[in-house]
């Protein structure tokens, strides 16, 4: 029991008043249900030798004890079912917490349903063996030790053939509690499969239907819903044996009991109210010897999902702040790539680049998809760490300041623009408390979203829906970029921001942007020419290298890519326009 109980140490201890008065609670309504039978004893004594008044004081005493009783009862339930609850409550937090400042890596390489899981389905497998299995665990044992206790006292002969089945049930306990765990185990991953599942199709209802696809996914699912049910029909027949198998046990022993404490009783060795204490102890310890296998299948559940739990909360982020972490003083915006290489593991991102991007300036990143440009721009706010080289901010190397405080001074709208599901306010004012409309209304300007808001039918309030579904892709990246604008960040990166707006809006929101741009340092990605062409300085990667840089009349006179690149728009632009 306590080894299931160690990892949970700290939230126990944590209750520990609460949980010690919910124990108080639990031994006193033992003691008192321990002690009925006592009075049954009495009560029979006493009319079997006509004391009517020693039998109605008998009776007096059972009622009291049986109020008392449920008095405690109460209380026990009430404050320790409370401490699970709340222990619950903690765990849920810190697993949130614990989430939240994992790596992205970390998000990359396990799927959501499986996260879903745990957080729900094992975490209620926790407080159930926080709350009713420790509870009955206590309560069973403590009751069976002290029936026993008592039946000895009296006769210890009968009391030693009440506990024929105690080594068996150990055995069947300890055998079947095992797998029990391991069926346990195997169910749950099985629930994480079909929560990914179901998260995924939820995730992609729209390519599903564009491709016709509703019945082959609906195949998928029946499939692993059949294997999850199977697994439950598995772990069913182990209990259903375990059960009956406990019950055969007891009966037996009631029969050995019955006939042994009868002899006793006709060969004048113990009086009838010891026969019918006995036996009233003995149904007092079918419970407990029932509860058992109960108890240990909630145990075991609970021990295998906390496992499971565990796995994440063990996770350690990739990137935090190191112990030692400098004190970010006033940003200027100075950014330095030196030697930096990234490398996946399946091949290059990156490959040694060397950068200079000055306090202040505006620097656009064009090349082919792939050539490492989206992995360039998520080295600075340390969305990931480079394999090899530094990356200085001011003079001061990124692993040596604390990431939280680097991430507030910047503004970064990324390629793929996630939205909550609040409303358009909210999403402008994410990550910045105290925002005021007017703030917000400004952003959205600059932004080139406000025209779009007015006609929306609650304006600002207007629920975007999950992932900002009921926005078109352009409103969706506007949205972003106004949420970035309002943080007033010393350093802006636009991962290819404006790829689902037309060239006029683009126009007219880069046009907005100037004033925003002047004076902060601003790293741009795009494949459009007419994006990049006003930045201080062009950088071309290539495979993972930079193979061109300068301003946008220097790289046109170099006649590489980037010159290539902007005659092929040039060229479409005017078939447009024809």
């Amino acid at each position: 029991m306590g080894k299931l109980l160690t990892p949970l140490g700290k939230y126990l201890w944590r209750y520990r008043w609460s949980l010690a008065l919910g124990l108080f609670c639990l031994v006193l309504k033992d003691l008192l249900y321990a002690g009925q039978p006592l009075m049954i004893r009495g009560a029979v004594d006493a009319l079997q030798d006509r004391g009517a008044n020693l039998f109605v004081r008998y009776g007096l005493y059972l009622v009291a004890l049986s109020l008392a009783k449920g008095v405690f009862q109460y209380w026990m339930r009430v404050i320790l079912i409370g401490v699970s609850r709340d222990i619950e409550y903690d765990l849920r937090n810190d697993l949130f917490a614990h989430l939240v400042w994992l790596s992205p890596d970390y998000y990359e390489r396990t799927r959501t349903g499986d996260i879903m899981a745990r957080a729900t389905n094992d975490l209620n497998a926790v407080r159930m063996m926080l709350g009713p299995g420790l509870m009955y665990w206590t309560e069973t044992s403590l009751t069976f030790a002290l029936a026993i206790a008592i039946m000895i006292r009296f006769d210890w002969r009968l009391a030693m053939f009440s506990l024929l089945p105690a080594p068996a049930v150990s055995l069947s306990v300890i055998y079947f509690g095992r797998r029990i765990h391991a069926r346990f185990e195997r169910i749950q991953a099985m629930f994480s499969d079909i929560s990914s599942r179901v998260q995924e199709n939820l995730s992609g209802v729209r390519m599903i239907r564009a491709f016709a696809q509703e019945n082959a996914e609906l195949r998928r699912f029946k499939q692993l819903n059949q294997q999850y049910i199977a697994q439950n029909l598995k772990l069913v027949r182990i209990q259903g044996f375990f059960q009956p198998l406990l019950e055969a046990l007891i009966g037996l022993t009631f029969l050995v009991v019955l006939w042994m404490g009868g002899r006793q009783v006709l060969l004048g060795r113990i009086s009838l109210g010891s026969f019918v204490m006995f036996n009233t102890y003995m149904g007092m310890l079918v419970w407990p010897m029932i509860a058992l296998g109960w108890v240990i299948n909630l145990m075991q559940r609970g021990s295998a999902s906390l496992n499971r739990i565990n796995q994440i909360l063990h996770e350690a982020p990739s990137i935090q702040a190191s112990a030692a972490a400098k004190p970010l003083q006033a940003v200027h915006g100075e950014i330095e790539f030196r030697d930096v290489s990234v490398d996946y593991g399946n091949g290059s991102a990156l490959a040694r680049i060397d950068l200079r991007i000055h306090e202040g300036a505006t620097i656009a990143v064009v090349g082919h998809t792939g050539s490492g440009k989206t992995t360039l721009v998520s080295l600075v706010p340390r969305l990931m760490d480079p394999t090899s080289g530094r990356i200085l901010l001011d003079g001061a190397d990124l692993r040596e300041l604390d990431p939280a405080a680097v991430r507030r001074q910047i503004g970064f709208v990324p390629q793929e623009t996630f939205l909550f599901s609040a409303t358009v306010s909210e999403n402008i004012a994410f990550g910045v408390e105290g925002a005021t409309a007017a703030e917000i209304r400004s952003a959205a300007e600059i932004a080139g979203l406000a025209a779009d808001i007015e006609g929306f039918p609650e304006g600002y309030n207007t629920m975007v829906g999950e992932r900002g579904i009921t926005l078109s892709g352009g409103q969706k990246q506007r949205t972003a970029i106004a949420r970035a604008i309002l943080r007033n960040p010393r350093i802006l990166i636009l991962d290819d921001a404006l790829s689902s707006v037309d060239t006029l809006t683009e126009e007219r929101i880069l046009n907005h942007l100037a004033d925003v741009m002047r004076g902060r340092t601003v790293i741009l990605i795009s494949h459009r020419v007419s994006t990049v062409r006003q930045a201080d300085r062009i950088v071309v990667l290539e495979k993972g290298s930079i193979v061109e840089q300068g301003t946008h009349t220097e790289l046109m006179d170099m006649g590489g890519y980037y010159a290539s690149l902007s005659q092929k728009q040039m060229l479409e632009e005017e078939l447009e326009a024809i």
